[in-house]
């Protein structure tokens, strides 16, 4: 392995705590975890939360659209912990001064949120970070938006698909990483490998040295890296 790969917790530590929880995102960073995943929408009144799905029927006790949601509405919706759905707010409050790295998804693949890319970007230029933020999306617009906003950031394209040349379609969209579904040879660009939970399949990425890999399970992650 020529370099250390780094282990981001997807969505937290879902193998212990609720998927986007503030506990699994806490607990990830107790335990000196390299990076953390996460989900980013809009409410009906343009408050950024965190959650994977674009409604909130499998992870809480409610249901319907988070866009249908006020902030106020949204927050009784309680995720199976007893915590209300997390605000990035709370978020960034949580890691400002923490030694991790961010990986923030727009979620704007199903649903657009008109200007979420702005609302979000002033939001962490307003907090104590040690790292830059990777913002990653399935929507190349929300990246071009984002990019255009600030050029500065890190944005990566995620995507199921094999890409035909990776280096090529990078320096085109300024992107700083592809955040791929399955592992292929990328040069000079950032490679992070989601959603990996089987150690043969995590053994062999960081025998690849990319650059990192995305996990449900980060602690067994980080034995499968401490044993190579």
């Amino acid at each position: 392995m020529t370099s250390k790969s780094l282990i981001y917790g997807h969505r937290g530590v879902p193998v212990k705590f609720p998927e986007n929880s503030l506990a699994g995102f806490a607990y990830a960073i107790s335990q000196h975890i390299d990076g953390l995943e996460f989900d980013v929408h809009l409410t009906k009144d343009g408050v950024p939360v965190i959650m994977h799905d674009e409604t909130v029927d499998r992870t809480t006790s409610g249901s319907g659209k988070i866009v249908d949601h006020t902030f106020a509405e949204l927050r009784q919706c309680k995720l199976s912990n007893g915590e209300p759905v997390p605000s990035l707010a709370e978020f960034l409050a949580l890691v400002s001064g923490e030694n991790v790295h961010l990986n923030l998804e727009f979620k704007t693949d199903r649903q657009y949120y008109p200007g979420i890319e702005h609302t979000v970007l002033r939001m962490v230029h307003q907090t104590d970070l040690v790292y830059p933020v990777v913002f990653s999306s399935f929507n190349l617009h929300s990246l071009q938006r984002g990019y255009a906003l600030d050029p500065e950031q890190k944005y990566a394209f995620l995507t199921s698909a094999k890409i035909g040349d990776p280096e090529g379609f990078a320096k085109t969209e300024h992107l700083e990483g592809l955040h791929l579904e399955h592992y292929q040879p990328v040069h000079h660009v950032s490679e992070r490998v989601w959603t990996v939970d089987d150690p043969g399949e995590m053994r062999e990425l960081f025998d690849h040295a990319v650059s990192a890999v995305i996990t449900n399970d980060f602690e067994l992650a980080q034995d499968v890296r401490a044993a190579i």
